[in-house]
């Protein structure tokens, strides 16, 4: 009897020293960055490198290329993502307008540092890969998390926006949370080996909540899982803790309200991460001017549930008078 409890002892020891050992080799991990698209590159940057990928008319430059019809269209992509979200919208966003798609830091393409994941920070990274870019004056849309990311540079850098569109984003947490398998493979020790042992399937039903209920995602599901495989466990840790800290310490809602940028809201009527995805989307009617959508049909992501319709209202919006410009 008394083998038989060192043995057993001597196992959950053994267990222990390598979650412990599991624990420090992940949250030290870090990733280079990486091209992932065709016509992706990468900009080395303060702060880190990011992938981006242009697409439609390029207005003067070069020389030679077709004018741009209308404002240039950045789109930024939510937690657990990367710029491959935006792909059934952009061919019809590019046709008339100069699209620039970008990794956020910590997803897709772009660089896994240890630090740099607060909203300001990433802000202060989009603005610097625009500056490169040579785009000002820009529609700006931000999918969920991305739209926090939107908000905070067109704070800190207002030139560059010209308006904003929210897609899915509430003000702050109190109107939706991740759902519980997200926020245990965030949890510490336990996440970190989650993250070693999740099969593809047990990621795919993860994402379930990012769309309307019974919604196939069919091919995308290969991405969905290389997504989540590409950030380190520091960067799904860091991030959806920063857009909390971000929100709670103002809303998003008096932020845009204080930024004084044309804005327009799109939800999906079937979100699932919100509670009341109307009432979300309507928190935001005390910014004056702003525009708010539904989408019937469409749970969180409607750029992947509804690109057509999703298209649509931003091309609408992005050809309206007005804007900062």
């Amino acid at each position: 009897m008394r083998r038989g409890w060192k043995i057993l002892i001597g196992a959950l020891v053994a267990l222990a020293i390598l979650l412990a050992v599991n624990t420090i080799v992940l949250n030290q991990e870090t990733k280079g960055a990486e091209v992932t698209v065709s016509g992706g590159r990468i900009l080395d940057l303060p702060g880190g490198a990011v992938q981006v990928v242009e697409q439609g008319p390029i207005a003067g430059k070069p020389a030679g290329r077709k004018a741009a019809a209308g404002l240039p269209i950045v789109l930024l992509h939510g937690f657990g993502a990367s710029l491959h979200w935006w792909d059934r919208v952009v061919p019809l966003l590019a046709r008339r307008h100069r699209v620039i798609r970008i990794d956020l830091l910590g997803f897709g393409g772009s660089e896994k540092p240890k630090s740099g994941y607060s909203m300001e920070d990433q802000g202060r990274l989009v603005a610097l890969a625009l500056g490169k870019l040579h785009v000002r004056g820009a529609v700006v849309v931000g999918h969920s998390m991305g739209f926090s990311v939107a908000t905070a540079l067109a704070a800190e850098s207002g030139e560059l926006v010209d308006r904003l569109v929210d897609i899915d984003a509430g003000p702050d947490p109190s109107f939706g949370d991740l759902p519980f398998l997200a926020k245990l493979a965030s949890a510490p020790v336990i996440g970190q080996a989650l993250r070693r042992v999740t099969p593809d399937f047990a990621i795919e039903d993860g994402y379930d909540s990012a769309f309307a209920p019974g919604y196939d995602v069919g091919d995308f599901s290969d991405q969905i899982v290389d997504d989540y495989r590409a950030m380190t466990y520091t960067s799904y840790d860091r991030s959806p803790a920063e857009v909390d800290d971000y929100q709670e310490a103002m809303p998003l809602d008096q932020r845009d309200r204080a930024a004084a940028v044309p804005l327009l809201v799109i939800f999906g009527e079937e979100d699932q991460l919100h509670d009341d995805p109307s009432a979300a989307a309507h928190a935001y009617g005390d910014v004056p001017g702003a525009q708010i959508t539904m989408i019937p049909g469409a749970g969180h992501t409607p750029i992947i549930e509804k690109p057509a319709q999703t298209s649509r209202l931003v091309l609408e919006f992005a050809a309206e008078k007005g804007g900062r410009g």
